[in-house]
């Protein structure tokens, strides 16, 4: 699991007198709000109908009886993991987390010890699922931080089976504990030497007191007023401070998402005249178009748009599939057509409202309220909510009624491009039932690439696809499955490659420059080749070689993509063009030795009819232009 990461204060807070989740320690009723520990950033937010039902599904399945039986407010937050989970969080008590498992691409309910005592207690076993009661003797142990033996074991659900959640009670029938199970409860009930159960969560027997429920996000906003209200002084503020100071027209970036139709609604209080701008990339889900489109008329503000119309799917036979490391898409189907929008519509650029938010990453923490756009020239963002979470935003969006998007209420956390290789895969699978016509041309072309890549359907199927470096978590289920992660292809004919170039997307600015084979690479032959010591000095690993020029750099990924980074364009786009010119060198080399009479430092030779640059190459690049590969391939 991924360390915490602390982006702000943690503002969580519990009214036991109101029963409502609050913004900061004291409740507008007057009482004392509780602080209520959840995992950093702590991004909080409303769980919607389908969230509850979704939480409930999965509890019926796992224990036979619904973890949110009756109508109360509950609270999500987004915990830290290779894809979806969220805590849950009810009166006040963190009752557990639901998780997408990419092994077996599947909701999973993870109990915490309050969550399992709310399922298990008044009910009769008889009627319940993934339960291990223990011998008394074993309790002291489970409490000392002890995982559960077998021989330890009174009775478990026969019907357990390796790796499922379970509740651990004592011959009382109290909950004490909750964990996985690391054998089957057919098993257990036979006592053998043996872990029976690791422990994940465990505390002291009792019974849990549960208050009454009934409570409504009404409710909830009443408890936050003056919260909220501080926090829009502020953003009201903030606006009419950089507007006043600034002659460049007001503008406000919408997405369709909950934090820029905030941020449209802030600046409809303090501006009269500004415009909206929309950029289609042409992988909107409809909704979103719709709601721009909706917005804009209830509005009644000039809405600047532009569409990418059909350039991914024109884009991305040259590319290959975007990644996390590389998402060509940004720069071909949004930076560059909000380039265009701004040059047609603001001859002296324009100011752009934006919906960032300090917990949403690490690097919108730690950027700027007032920015220059790196990636768009002549416009400069500003974040009106830097400071909210999303438990604010949405408290502002239910005091407004505001037309938020539908897609909220389907299951998605966030909205944008459907096939965004930012998305989770659990994401992706429930685009299969929200978009089934979406999700079927996407499955379609990753299985096409897949197939002539030489890599199986299950790298499609549990979105290996979206890195080209696989974060630890993805490689160990990999390696778990056989699925293999490198693509594998013969080099046959001319090896097209296709760039791109703009600016770098980081605070610290640059020019980044992405290209991308028209096939996978042998990475083994071009290490053992050494052609791209002529460019710089080299470092190989599994599925990606990366060579360093300086500050500049560049990584090579076996799909065929190649990143480069640099401080000018001009330099990016030499490095780029040494990198590729090297690569189809290393993959075409003929062994004609017209390098090997070029090189001032006499470190290529000719092997098996192939030529080798060994140690002791200076990088100089003399042997590069002079290749027949280059010059006439």
């Amino acid at each position: 699991m991924s360390k915490p990461l602390y982006l702000g204060k943690m503002l969580l807070h519990w009214c036991r007198d109101c029963n409502v989740p609050v913004l900061g320690k004291e409740c507008a009723c007057g009482g004392c709000a509780g602080p209520v520990t959840v995992t950093p950033p702590g991004d909080i937010r409303p769980a919607f109908r389908y969230d509850i039902e979704l939480i409930n599904s999965v509890s019926m399945q796992q224990f036979n009886a619904p973890l949110i039986a009756d109508e109360r407010v509950v609270v999500l937050n987004k915990a830290p993991y290779d894809d979806r989970m969220d805590e849950i969080i009810v009166d006040g008590e963190v009752l557990g987390s639901i998780r997408f498992e990419l092994d077996t691409l599947k909701w999973i309910l993870l109990l915490r010890v309050e969550g399992a005592r709310r399922l298990f207690q008044g009910r009769s076993l008889s009627a319940m699922k993934g339960w291990v009661i223990m011998e008394q003797g074993a309790v002291r142990f489970i409490l000392g931080g002890a995982n559960l033996l077998a021989p330890g074991v009174l009775d478990a659900d026969p019907d357990v089976l390796d790796t499922d959640e379970v509740v651990v009670l004592n011959p009382e029938g109290q909950v004490v504990a909750t964990g996985r199970a690391r054998m089957d409860g057919e098993r257990m009930k036979e006592r053998p030497k043996g872990m029976a159960v690791k422990i994940r969560s465990k505390e002291e027997p009792c019974r849990v007191a549960i208050p009454p429920g009934g409570q409504t996000w009404k409710e909830v906003i009443g408890a936050n007023k003056h919260f909220m209200e501080e926090f829009i002084e502020r953003s009201h503020k903030f606006i009419n401070n950089v507007a006043s100071s600034m002659e460049k027209r007001a503008t406000v970036s919408y997405s369709g998402g909950k934090d820029s139709l905030v941020v449209l609604q802030l600046v409809s209080e303090c501006l009269e005249d500004f415009d909206i701008l929309f950029a289609d990339t042409g992988i909107e889900f409809p909704e979103t178009v719709i709601n721009a489109e909706e917005v804009s008329r209830l509005y009644g503000k000039s809405l600047r748009s532009i569409s990418s119309g059909n350039a991914f799917w024109e884009s991305v036979d040259s590319f290959g599939p975007p990644s996390v490391e590389m998402r060509w898409c940004c720069k071909v189907c949004k930076l560059g057509p909000i380039a265009q929008l701004i040059e047609r519509n603001y001859e002296e650029g324009c100011l752009t409202f934006i919906g960032q938010r300090k917990y949403e990453s690490g690097t919108r923490a730690k950027s700027e309220r007032v920015w220059k756009n790196p990636w768009v020239g002549n416009q400069i963002g500003a974040a009106p909510i830097q400071d909210w979470t999303a438990m604010h935003v949405w408290l502002y969006i239910f005091m407004h009624d505001l037309p938020y998007n539908p897609l909220y209420g389907k299951g998605f956390d966030r909205i944008g491009c459907w096939l965004c290789p930012s998305c989770s895969v659990a994401d992706l699978h429930r685009l299969r039932a929200t978009h089934p016509e979406f999700a079927s041309k996407l499955e379609n072309y990753l299985l096409r690439y897949a197939q002539r890549s030489g890599l199986s359907p299950e790298w499609v199927e549990h979105g290996m696809w979206r890195w080209k470096k696989l974060p630890p978590k993805i490689q160990e289920i990999a390696r778990s499955k056989g699925i293999p992660t490198i693509p594998r292809a013969e080099i046959n004919g001319k090896l097209d490659f296709t760039v791109t170039s703009g600016y770098r997307p980081c605070k610290q600015g640059g020019i980044s420059a992405e290209g991308s084979f028209d096939m996978p690479l042998d990475l083994d032959t071009i290490e053992s080749s050494g052609m791209l010591k002529a460019v710089g000095k080299m470092a190989f690993m599994e599925g990606v070689a990366s060579i360093f020029q300086g500050e500049d750099s560049a990584q090579i990924f076996a799909a065929g993509t190649v990143t480069v980074r640099s401080d000018t364009e001009k330099h990016v786009l030499q490095l780029i063009r040494s990198v590729e010119l090297s690569i189809k060198r290393a993959l075409c080399c003929s062994g004609c030795g017209v390098c090997v009479g070029r090189c001032p430092h006499d470190v290529i030779t000719i092997k098996q009819k192939t030529a080798i640059i060994g140690e002791g190459c200076l990088h100089c690049g003399e042997c590069i232009e002079v290749c027949p590969v280059v010059r006439f391939g």
